[in-house]
């Protein structure tokens, strides 16, 4: 039954709440696997749906369901030692909400029916909640409250724009189920005002889950008190989540005829998060601070690629890919930053390459991934959209981008070099252990591996999501 895919998180989570942090531990590691396992035979269609009526299996959602699983067993084996070495307030509260965090997630990849695809997505916000204010300081109150007030505000507005979807229906008198998958089917038969309409509810509510500028504003201070493991899955998983609510009712605006409203207000709203994140992460004091913006600049980078089409929609969807990999390598990495030299502040950070030579080779190896510099998949990416923005007669959005590009490389890199080579200021206190170093290594491994050889069903699954709204890989 495809639906275990997110009951069993759910139940485990559930469970680990109640249990003694060494059985916790074995329980995080054991469901990452089995869901993992769920998640490929899925792939290989070997789960059949039960509710039909609120839930499908169809590729954008296979794809963010596949990375997000893959992504959260390396985490999982990170938070294991990380939790060791750590001062988590309540283990069990960790646990159980990072697994309540996975089944919520899930659903939201599995999700058919738009309210379904809501309440899965606020879930998420419940659910995760907990773990940025896992370590109790004034903060980290401050950076919870933000996160769920304003999500959940940028929810209700998502809520708004599905009810004005349901409208256009009602007003068109059309006789369909609310599931994505049928309306599709019948896209140029809704009203397309109310289309317009809910496209920009959802676009703004979900883009703020997304970490879309200007609604970005909880993402910085929830990444940057969230232990590391939280961050990663936040930055890694959850953005996916969100951007895939948006794509399903830009896809459902392409079979409308309305593709070029929606896909303006895309590019609208991805090149300016791309700009805004140029600018604030220009002497950002805080390293997680820095990658947070980061996120936001590389959820723009997707929006922009969606909103142009053609291949840079390919390249959008392979960027949501490499993305999540590197970027939660980064966050992992930057917790054993922390654990060494107990501070957040880059300019107490100093000769990584000498104290922690092994975090140091892979929180480097991140940023020059995440720069979009080979041999890492951002750069296929982001070179596929800037294609694309040219084949499609945008110049001027081209040279936008690679500004945009340009900006937030050179603020990252005087905060990374200065990290790695400059002359220590603090003191280092935790060592490198074992299971703490190979995650990150996994999830950069994994990204260049796809570089070199994609699998056959990644890659049809790709086309497969991209082609439905004119998506191509040729030129």
């Amino acid at each position: 039954m495809l639906e275990l895919i997110f009951v069993l998180p759910i139940l485990t989570g559930l469970t680990a709440l109640f249990l003694p942090s060494n059985m916790g531990r074995g329980m995080l590691l054991i469901a990452a696997l089995l869901h993992l396992q769920l998640s490929m035979m899925a792939w290989f269609g070997k789960l059949s749906v039960f509710a039909d009526r609120f839930f499908a299996l169809e590729p954008a959602g296979m794809l963010v369901l596949l990375v997000t699983s893959f992504v959260f067993l390396c985490i999982a084996c990170y938070a294991i030692c990380y939790m060791q070495d750590t001062e988590v307030s309540s283990e069990p509260v960790f646990i159980g909400c990072l697994l309540l965090f996975l089944g919520t997630m899930s659903m939201v990849t599995l999700a058919d029916h738009p309210i379904v695809l809501w309440i899965a997505i606020e879930a998420t916000t419940l659910v995760s909640a907990p773990l940025i204010f896992i370590h109790r300081s004034k903060a980290a109150l401050e950076a919870t409250w933000k996160y769920v007030i304003i999500c959940s505000v940028g929810i209700a507005l998502a809520l708004l724009g599905c009810f004005f979807i349901t409208l256009s229906i009602d007003i068109a008198d059309v006789d369909v189920a609310l599931t994505f998958t049928s309306l599709n089917t019948v896209a140029t038969n809704l009203d397309p005002l109310w289309l317009k309409v809910g496209f920009i509810f959802v676009v703004i509510g979900f883009g703020t889950k997304m970490g879309l500028a200007p609604m970005h504003t909880w993402l910085p201070d929830a990444h940057s008190q969230a232990p590391s493991p939280a961050s990663a899955l936040l930055s890694g998983a959850l953005l996916n989540c969100a951007f895939l609510g948006i794509y399903k009712v830009h896809t459902l605006m392409y079979l409308a005829g309305l593709g070029e409203f929606s896909s303006n207000l895309l590019i609208g709203f991805g090149l300016t998060s791309m700009f805004v994140a140029g600018v604030f992460i220009i002497r950002q004091p805080d390293y997680k601070r820095m990658l947070a913006y980061s996120s936001i600049e590389n959820m723009g980078i997707i929006a922009f690629g969606v909103g142009i089409g053609g291949i840079a929609l390919y390249g959008a969807i392979l960027h949501m890919i490499h993305h999540s990999l590197i970027k939660s390598s980064l966050f992992l990495s930057a917790g054993n930053i922390f654990i060494g030299f107990q501070t957040k502040l880059a300019e107490n950070v100093g000769n990584m390459a000498k104290f922690l030579p092994k975090t140091f080779l892979s929180f480097f190896a991140g940023f020059v991934g995440i720069s979009g510099l080979p041999p890492f998949g951002i750069f296929i990416s982001e070179l596929f959209i800037l294609l694309g923005a040219i084949q499609m007669g945008h110049p001027v959005y081209a040279a936008l981008f690679i500004f945009a590009l340009i900006l937030v490389v050179a603020g990252a890199a005087q905060i990374v070099t200065d990290m790695s080579f400059s002359a220590n200021v603090g003191q280092v206190i935790g060592i490198e252990r074992y299971l703490r170093v190979v995650p990150p290594y996994v999830l950069l491994a994994a990204s260049i591996s796809l570089c070199i050889y994609m699998p056959e069903g990644l890659y049809t699954t790709i086309l497969d999501t991209i082609t439905i709204i004119g998506g191509t890989i040729h030129g």
